[in-house]
């Protein structure tokens, strides 16, 4: 099943990707909003500017005059660099000012001001236009107060609120994030934690997950731990199983074996004699891969779950060595044991070691030539070293390496029974037990050596 990536990610993105809406949505509405402000501030400042104009105009005898005050224009020179113009027209007709100057009054607003933006001499241009009637009732005319401002210092002001939202928004949108990512991790902190306290375990604690986990891991809580149950029913029946069969498989071949051989004794034709002979050999072959079979089965289990018994290494090898004495003295091979006097303690699966020197013993005698010796040594330094060396065959030019695979023989094997996993059982205890198994050729002359090395 391939990773659909990470749940912490893709949280992360979707709480970032709101952030940075957000983020646009605040810097979009600040920035409409401030130039709003600002425009609204100028037209403000026009309006008054032509307000003050208009109330600067007087009617005499010769008509409509005006004595434009100062401070009518003074206050829109103070807002930048901007350049100002103006227009008074009486009928329609341009009292002062500039003539070309476009009005923004209109006939249906004859009070108050009206605004409007054009071109003007290149540069665009804020508009207000103030309509006043000056003169009697009976001699009344219609002035309009026209007052224009250039826009680069709005425009430099909406720059400068530009690059102030712009900021705020970036800043908000890290801030965003880093809440994101933390808002990310702790949602799916329960799940951390629940993994946690699963892998602490050791390989056979298989009790239900006992976590406060929010609502929606329950269901996840309550599959582990039904699936948990099931697999502590299937390993309890398979641990049961191997050891049902082992007395099962090996008690029957056994006892057909010791009677094909009373069976060989009492027979007399060559012919008969071949035959049970062909029989034993076919029972010692498949006694002998059942039996590996079974212990290799039986060191994959509980190597996953390995005991911590405290041992005394020697008598370990020496209790193996007196279960093969017989098997060897049928055979003329005498098994020599070197073993310090004291005790060597080690905390181990006691089970397997003596599988695995089993296995080792079994085919030292087995490559053995009959009338000769076994040397079983266990040394201590560093390491504890339980060596076997046979005066067999050996390994030849063999890759050493590739013994230790399953049902892996050696080339010079002959016909002798084997299944190719006495090594194999062998290699996978000392791995479980955190040591290594070394191969090799007796250095004292033909045969092998193999040694069991295991950590002090």
């Amino acid at each position: 099943m391939s990773p659909l990536g990470s749940i912490r990610g893709r949280l992360f993105l979707q709480l970032a990707g709101v952030a940075a809406l957000l983020s646009l949505a605040f810097f979009l509405v600040v920035r409409g909003v401030a130039e709003s402000a600002a425009e609204g501030t100028q037209d403000d400042i026009l309006a008054a500017s032509a307000t003050a104009i208009a109330d600067s105009l007087r009617s005499e005898d010769e008509g409509v005059t005006l004595d434009i005050p100062y401070s009518a224009l003074s206050m829109l020179g103070t807002v930048g660099e901007d350049r100002v113009f103006y227009r008074v027209t009486v009928a329609g007709t341009t009292l002062t000012g500039y003539d070309d100057l476009p009005e923004a009054a209109r006939d249906d607003v004859p009070e108050g001001a009206l605004f409007l933006t054009r071109d003007y001499r290149g540069d665009e241009v804020r508009i207000v236009s103030v309509t006043r009637q000056v003169g009697s009732v009976a001699d009344r005319a219609e002035v309009v107060v026209t007052v224009a401002q250039t826009r680069q210092a709005l425009a430099a002001t909406s720059r400068r609120i530009t690059t102030t939202a712009m900021g705020v928004g970036v800043g908000f949108f890290l801030l965003a994030t880093a809440l994101s990512l933390w808002a990310a991790s702790s949602a799916l902190a329960p799940i951390s934690r629940l993994t946690g306290s699963v892998t602490r375990r050791g390989p056979k604690d298989l009790r239900p997950v006992v976590a406060d986990t929010p609502a929606e891991l329950v269901p996840l809580v309550e599959a582990l731990n039904g699936f948990m149950s099931r697999l502590r029913a299937s390993l309890s029946r398979t641990e049961d199983f191997i050891s049902e069969a082992a007395h099962r498989v090996r008690t029957p071949l056994a006892t057909v074996r010791a009677q094909a051989e009373v069976t060989h004794r009492k027979l007399n034709k060559p012919e008969h004699k071949q035959a049970i002979r062909e029989m034993i050999r076919a029972i010692d072959e498949s006694s002998r891969s059942a039996g590996q079979m079974l212990d290799h089965a039986m060191v994959t289990f509980r190597a996953d779950s390995l005991a911590r018994d405290d041992l005394d290494l020697g008598v370990l090898m020496a209790e193996t060595c007196d279960r093969l004495a017989p098997t060897a003295e049928l055979r003329d091979i005498a098994i020599q044991l070197d073993t310090p006097d004291d005790p060597v303690p080690f905390q181990g699966d006691g089970i397997l070691l003596q599988a695995a020197l089993l296995n080792v013993l079994d085919n030292a005698i087995k490559y053995s030539p009959e009338d000769s010796d076994i040397v079983a040594t266990l040394t201590t330094g560093n390491e504890l070293r339980l060596t076997i060396a046979d005066r067999g065959r050996g390994f030849g030019d063999m890759d050493l390496a590739r013994l230790t695979g399953r049902h892996v023989r050696g080339g010079n094997v002959g016909n002798i029974v084997g299944s190719g996993l006495g090594l194999t059982i062998a290699d996978d205890v000392a791995r479980a037990h955190g040591g290594r198994l070394e191969i090799g050729n007796n250095r004292e002359g033909e045969g092998a050596c193999v040694s069991l090395v295991l950590p002090r």
